[in-house]
């Protein structure tokens, strides 16, 4: 779609005086500042230093006027010749900047594409010509300011049309392109060493940042509750793109995720540009005054800065005869329509024009991609437990074999054959059912690509007109953004469907997913909230969780899951705040509680499954049901992988060298798993779904993982004391140390720095117990309003699984996770209330564990007796020597010294348990008969004692 024809340099303006005759004087002396401004940037001629004071005085004041007082606001919004003369300024300005920031200069009505310069070469540019560029970007600002200000109205249509008219959106993207340009060259690569270099590349960089932050808010008011507007502005940054391939193949798609189509690009592109030419009308008033002013005109002379040519608009307001196409003249009084495909149809513009819906492409890659298994309503899982232990083992295998050997490295062709599935393959996704053992190992080939690549986040170039902007702007700067995405996609801010019953913010959000560019700008704008650590409080975090919200009624979640993966990670940043919006989504939902019905019925027509897609509990049914799949089929096998080589380093199997990845990958693949684990505490917490996790038998999962941290990470010891510390040796503190005697023979280096972290086969998974001991709590406990038992399906599966002794291993004091054995009794108190089988297996456990009664004490002296105690918070028993209660007063002049050596021995006791940390099986005994007392009939007595628990122990 071209702006319109290329400007003749010798061009002469074609207003007649007799259309300024009614301005206002803010018009008239506005419009003379604009008339300079274009001829200063164009260099014919450039102004003075009075000249430009006195012009950036009116801009200023005209900025101020527009901002303070409606009425200036409405007259001049109104005015075309002011919406002409603002564009060609603008216009002038950003040519201008690019020739002094970039060294290459802009033409008008082209669109700039994002320009691959070195660094050195821009910044060397910048600082040279940092006076006229500091002066260019503020009188920039200003005037994207004067345009934002003029969409404020009490009519906004009128000014939004006649901006859409003249084209004034083009040189919006013209100014985020530079504004990109700038900031990522500036950003990126080596600083100036002087000071003073430093400085004015950082305050070029800052205004830049303060434009693109006013272009966008332009853009924001440009299409508010502007159907058209919202669609050329998402046609123009996700479709034509700076960086987006201008001329496609017939065959050419957007990146596909997995092995499913992604829409053809030319036919995408081509539809959405019909339909925004059927869409075509302007209101009245807009209508009246372009009219106007292209009649006053001179036949000859028309003003090419009003388009009407190959223009989207020009219909409205030129003679029919000149109309490059029929436009559909009957959409106001048309009543609804169904839309017919016609595949005979040839030509593309009458096909669409009878479909009427946005695109036909669109629509048929959402039908295979809106939910994963649509032909299965049901919410079994598709993958059983069984298959669990066997995945775990070849995760296992591909992370051992992912360094063994420097891999050859892959052709370009070759790499691009290989597609990630998150443990899904194309089957699973249309509704088959997946062999659970079937080639799983090779499902995990994306660890052989490239080792060393940097981009973490996604595959490939990072393409889109505002893909960069997150990582160019501050979380208070970059709220247009979000509020952008969220009124082109969000239903609540649409105006209902069209006349062929399609809702155009459903579409829009389609669209989001189904372009490369969409999706990359999603990644980006997820990636931000883990950068700058928003939380749930923050306005980002809300809008993106709208933007969610958005997606989620589109079904397509589970879509945008597998296109935000990473090849090295587990779980990718994207997805893990992804799973933490989606986890804000279900608390949100179902507070407070109401009636959950996710089983509507079978039916497969395709009436009844997009029906089916309007019911929010069958949407929530189904995500859930995915995104548990994804937990037992990868997140956990590839988890449990990881603590199970970590255990094989810990018995000296494994060269600690070989561990097969490193702390920063732990980091993320623990993220991942904390917020995924975070996602089915919410969901246990929620009654109605928590019987999902039941039926899908969650307690096994959650067992192999407290199974997995058993074996692969050490029990950090009390707070206070050093792990694994090397006794200390006599002769180490009185060997002299040897001093120089000569410059030959020069002191001894300094040791070493202390390593910044543990080494990664010593990661310890923080906080990982505490959180799956609270799933397990959760499902155990009895419905809402009762009080007792727990509940028996959790209890048998707790049983069949071997889970006591799991829960057992958790009482245990781990510095890592801490009061897990607060958490571990009340998984142990709702698994006994009512199970006669588990408080029989804790009773024998009881009964086989029970010390003697009574111990010998053995005398040393008159006055002392030698027992054994224990202390919270350290392993086994501590022998120490006490006074013997019958000690006379005659022992009492020898306390001091029989209390320095009572000390000492406990001291070396003490280090010596912590260093073997050895089982305590007598003290776990002691807390299950402390927990409480179980009747005949498998009930809880809870007995209340004075025990001190780890929340008495100071940390």
């Amino acid at each position: 779609m071209e702006s319109s024809p290329s400007r003749s340099n010798s061009q002469v303006d074609s207003d007649g005086a007799k259309l300024w005759e009614d301005d206002s004087i803010e018009e008239r002396i506005f419009s003379a500042a604009l008339i300079c401004l274009e001829g200063h940037y164009n260099h014919s001629p450039v102004m003075g230093t009075q000249t430009i004071a006195k012009v950036t005085s009116i801009i200023s004041k005209t900025l101020e006027k527009t901002h303070t007082f409606k009425d200036v606001r409405e007259v001049l919004s109104r005015n075309l010749r002011v919406w002409i003369w603002l564009r060609r300024a603008v216009c002038a300005s950003i040519c201008d900047l690019n020739e002094k920031a970039l060294g290459v200069r802009s033409e008008p009505f082209v669109q700039t594409k994002f320009l691959d310069i070195t660094t050195p070469e821009v910044t060397a540019l910048i600082i040279k010509n940092y006076a006229p560029l500091k002066e260019a970007l503020q009188m920039l600002n200003k005037l994207m300011h004067i345009a934002r200000n003029l969409l404020v109205t009490t009519d906004p249509e009128v000014p939004q049309d006649l901006s859409a008219a003249i084209y004034f959106d083009h040189e919006v993207y013209e100014a985020i392109c530079l504004c990109v340009n700038v900031t990522s060259k500036g950003i990126d690569g080596e600083m100036p060493e002087d000071e003073a270099s430093r400085a004015k590349l950082n305050e070029i960089t800052e205004l830049c940042k303060k434009v693109l932050v006013t272009s966008l808010q332009q853009a924001h008011n440009w299409i508010a509750k502007n159907d058209r507007n919202k669609m050329l502005f998402w046609y123009k940054v996700l479709i034509e793109s700076p960086d987006a391939d201008s001329n496609p193949g017939p065959e050419d798609r957007h990146e596909s995720v997995l092995d499913y189509p992604a829409p053809r690009s030319i036919h995408l592109r081509d539809e959405i540009s019909n339909w925004l030419k059927r869409s075509s009308h302007m209101c009245a008033a807009a209508i009246s005054i372009c009219k106007e002013y292209f009649d006053a005109q001179i036949a000859e002379k028309k003003n090419q800065w009003l388009p009407h040519h190959e223009n989207l608009l020009a219909w409205n307001y030129t003679p029919p005869d000149t109309w490059a196409w029929e436009p559909d003249t009957m959409y106001d009084d048309a009543a609804n329509v169904v839309a017919a495909w016609n595949p005979e149809e040839t030509d593309k513009f009458e096909q669409d024009r009878a479909y009427g819906r946005v695109s036909h492409e669109l629509d048929k890659w959402w039908l295979g991609a809106r939910i994963p298994n649509a032909n299965d309503w049901g919410l079994t899982m598709y993958s059983s437990i069984d298959s669990v232990p066997q995945r775990i083992k070849e995760c296992e295998a591909n992370l051992m074999q992912r360094y063994t050997a420097a891999e050859p490295q892959e052709e370009p062709s070759d790499a691009a054959e290989h597609h990630l599935d998150d443990g899904h393959n194309h089957l699973d996704w249309q509704g088959h059912t997946a062999q659970p053992n079937l080639n799983f190992a090779q499902e995990y080939d994306e660890y052989e690509e490239e080792a060393d690549d940097d981009d973490s986040y996604g595959e490939g170039p990072m393409t889109g007109l505002l893909t960069e902007v997150p990582n160019i702007l501050d979380p208070k700067q970059i709220e247009a953004l979000h509020m952008i995405v969220k009124s082109c996609i969000l239903d609540s801010a649409g105006s209902g469907p069209t006349r062929f019953g399609e809702n155009l913010q459903q579409t829009r959000c389609r669209i989001f997913l189904a372009t490369d560019c969409g999706r990359n700008l999603l990644r980006e704008m997820l990636v931000f909230i883990a950068v700058w650590e928003k939380d749930e409080q923050s306005l980002i975090f809300q809008i993106s969780s709208q933007i969610v919200q958005a997606i989620h009624e589109n079904s397509l979640i589970p879509y945008a899951w597998m296109a935000l993966r990473s090849p090295k990670d587990i779980i990718s940043p994207a997805q893990t705040i992804l799973l933490r919006l989606v986890t804000n989504l279900f608390r949100t939902t179902l507070y407070p509680l109401k009636d959950y019905n996710p089983s509507p019925g079978q039916s497969q027509d395709q009436e009844d499954v997009e029906e089916l897609l309007t019911n929010e509990d069958v949407r929530l049914g189904k995500l859930l049901n995915y995104l548990y799949g994804l937990f037992r089929s990868r997140i956990v096998p590839e988890c449990v992988a990881l603590m199970q080589i970590q255990g094989e380093v810990r018995k000296g199997r494994l060269d600690p060298a070989d561990f097969p990845v490193d702390n920063w990958d732990l980091e993320r693949a623990k993220d991942g798993l904390v917020q995924y684990l975070e996602f089915l505490y919410t969901v246990a917490d929620i009654y109605p779904l928590r019987q999902h996790l039941i039926d899908y038998e969650a307690v096994y999962e959650l067992l192999k993982l407290l199974e997995g941290l058993d074996v692969g990470v050490e029990k950090a010891p009390f707070p206070g004391t050093r792990r694994n510390e090397p006794p200390v040796s006599p002769s180490t503190t009185t060997t002299p140390t040897p001093q120089a005697s000569s410059s030959n023979n020069p002191p001894p280096p300094p040791p070493p720095p202390p390593p910044i972290s543990d080494p990664p086969h010593e990661f310890p998974w923080s906080g990982i117990k505490g959180q799956v001991l609270s799933i397990l709590a959760a499902l155990l406990q009895p419905p809402p309003n009762q009080s007792s038992p727990g509940n028996p399906t959790v209890q048998l599966q707790i049983l069949q699984h071997n889970g006591i002794v799991a829960l057992l291993n958790c009482c245990l004091y781990d510095d890592n996770n801490r009061f897990c054995r607060e958490r571990t009794q009340l998984c142990l108190k709702w698994l006994m209330d009512g199970c006669p089988d588990a408080s029989a297996f804790l009773q024998n456990l009881v009964s086989a564990n029970q010390p003697p009664a009574t111990q010998p004490s053995a005398r040393n002296g008159a006055g002392t007796v030698t027992q054994s105690v224990r202390i919270d918070g350290v392993p086994g028993e501590v022998r120490v020597q006490v006074r013997s209660a019958g000690a006379g007063a005659s022992a009492e002049g020898t306390g001091v010294g029989d209390a320095g050596l009572v000390s000492a021995a406990a001291s070396a006791n003490l280090r010596s348990r912590l260093e073997e940390n050895k089982s305590r099986s007598e003290e776990l005994v002691n807390d299950l008969l402390a927990l409480a007392v179980v009747d005949g009939n498998g009930r809880v007595a809870p007995v209340h004692d004075g025990e001190e628990t780890e929340e008495d122990v100071p940390l």
